[in-house]
């Protein structure tokens, strides 16, 4: 088995170390933000937080906007991860409901994050080629749903995620009642839950 060359364990190392400290950047930002809110995440606050010098946090991400960016895009990849296993645990007539609660659970148990990714100004790409492969990830999740069930599947799925981000902001801005939550969920369940759309009548 050859041995790998210094110059190149001296690499990787250096590639290790780079992704240890953005990861050390983000999951602090992350943790003054739910603990404080997003005002409170500055360059400066995360400097003294992880003791990383400012140019340290700059040549990572290359201004604030570019770590709330990153946090948001890691919020993604985590939306999509618990959709895709609360869309596997259970048949298919079943998946609207197992991927609008874990939705609904992701926003209620992470607020800061859940509003870095649709709350805050981002430079972050939406709908386009450019766009994310951890957005697309999400998106996939409940596209599947409605794939082959429904004509125009994107637009369908784009009106499912929309309902649900309007019953989390509705719910935690506490503009909807608590106690119709579960009737809400039900009825917006069964909106979306036919399997085939009837022909059109000529």
């Amino acid at each position: 088995m050859a041995t790998k060359s210094v110059p190149t364990r001296i690499a990787e190392r250096k590639l290790r170390d780079k992704q240890a400290r953005r990861s050390n950047i983000i999951s602090a930002a992350r943790r003054i933000a739910e603990l404080e809110g997003w005002p409170s995440v500055t360059v400066r606050r995360l400097s003294d937080e992880i003791s990383y010098s400012q140019p340290v946090l700059y040549a990572h991400f290359g201004s604030r906007e570019g770590v709330v960016a990153a946090v948001a895009i890691e919020g993604f990849q985590e939306l999509a991860l618990a959709m895709e296993q609360a869309r596997k645990q259970v048949k298919r007539g079943s998946a609207v409901k197992s991927i609008a609660d874990a939705y609904l659970e992701f926003a209620t148990s992470s607020p800061a994050l859940y509003e870095a990714m649709f709350s805050l100004s981002l430079s972050v790409p939406f709908g386009e080629a450019a766009t994310p492969p951890e957005l697309r990830f999400a998106f996939s999740q409940i596209l599947q749903l409605f794939e082959g069930q429904r004509s125009r599947p994107e637009v369908i799925s784009e009106l499912f995620w929309a309902a649900l981000h309007g019953i989390a902001e509705l719910t935690r801005t506490e503009r909807f009642p608590p106690s119709r939550q579960k009737e809400r969920v039900r009825t917006l369940v069964d909106l979306f839950s036919v399997s085939k759309e009837e022909p059109a009548k000529a």
